[in-house]
């Protein structure tokens, strides 16, 4: 039996619906489950719903953004349980919390190798919008928001064992009065954009593969705007700067093929702004050194 499983999370931050809410559904189509050798299981039966913000949490449709997180808990607990790996696709990266902490009930806590273009620590305050997508690397380290950091049943990962790649919303996200990662204590890996690029992308995933699988079993997030606007136009966080194809190609196969890679999840890919699928099937062509190392 292969040993990886690809669940789909139709969820979207923003509270409607449409936008990334249909990538599970379109990347299935492409055939994600073939490519990487997954048993594919479906959709969890999950959405987020509404436009206002909570005023205790400051999340837009914070009961559903609650609710996925406790079913996307438990699904990923139960198969890292089994023994299973659970393929994650989103979907927004309102994903992440629930699915490091089913790993964490399952096997106790694990490393996080963080692929985004942006950090993700705003809170309820700090975010300009209100989307849970803007808060997850907040949840995972415990810092908040409350609740949310409740339903997780505490922090899915440790700050020494999380290391953010590629991010490059520096300036943004310091005019919007984020908290900094450099700033927390303990801080995480840090590997911007800039850190990337003078490392090198496959000497990056090679050091972050070997940090991470060295103190123990670790998850892989990917949200697609790690991507450069002219490479992954489907996405709705479009940002100058980001990563080529080529760069990510380089970066992802150590992470992907280590032997502690415990699960994986990729977010914030928008079908609706692929009409000719081009940029699903170079994400799925992206993610093939996943399926011989877990299906092996």
């Amino acid at each position: 039996m292969d040993d990886l499983v690809l669940i789909g999370v139709p969820v979207d931050s923003v509270g409607r619906s449409g936008g990334t809410e249909l990538g599970p559904g379109a990347l299935r189509e492409l055939g994600l489950a073939e490519a990487v050798r997954a048993e594919d299981r479906g959709d969890l039966d999950l959405s987020i719903r509404g436009e206002e913000r909570d005023p205790e949490t400051g999340i837009v449709a914070a009961a559903d953004v609650l609710a996925a997180t406790e079913e996307i808990r438990a699904a990923v607990a139960a198969l890292v349980g089994e023994g299973r790996r659970p393929l994650l696709a989103g979907g927004c990266c309102s994903e992440l919390p629930g699915a490091l902490a089913g790993a964490r009930d399952a096997v106790g806590p694990v490393g996080l190798a963080h692929v985004d273009g942006h950090a993700d620590l705003y809170d309820g305050r700090t975010s300009t919008t209100g989307e849970a997508a803007d808060m997850p690397i907040s949840v995972v380290l415990g810092l908040g928001p409350r609740r949310w950091v409740e339903a997780a049943g505490g922090p899915g990962a440790e700050a020494e064992r999380t290391l953010l790649i590629g991010y490059r919303d520096r300036k943004e996200s310091i005019a919007d009065g984020m908290r900094q990662p450099e700033q927390l204590e303990p801080a995480p890996g840090l590997h911007p954009i800039e850190r990337v690029r003078s490392d090198g992308a496959r000497e990056t995933g090679e050091l972050a593969a070997a940090i991470l699988a060295g103190t123990g079993p670790f998850w892989l997030h990917l949200d697609v705007d790690v991507l450069d606007q002219a490479a992954f136009p489907a996405t709705d966080y479009l940002m100058s700067g980001g990563m080529s194809w080529e760069e990510l190609d380089q970066l992802l196969p150590p992470l992907l093929s280590a032997e502690r890679l415990i699960g994986a999840s990729i977010a914030c890919y928008n079908p609706e702004k692929d009409p000719d699928c081009a940029c699903g099937r170079a994400l799925i062509h992206s993610l093939r050194p996943l399926g011989p190392r877990l299906a092996g």
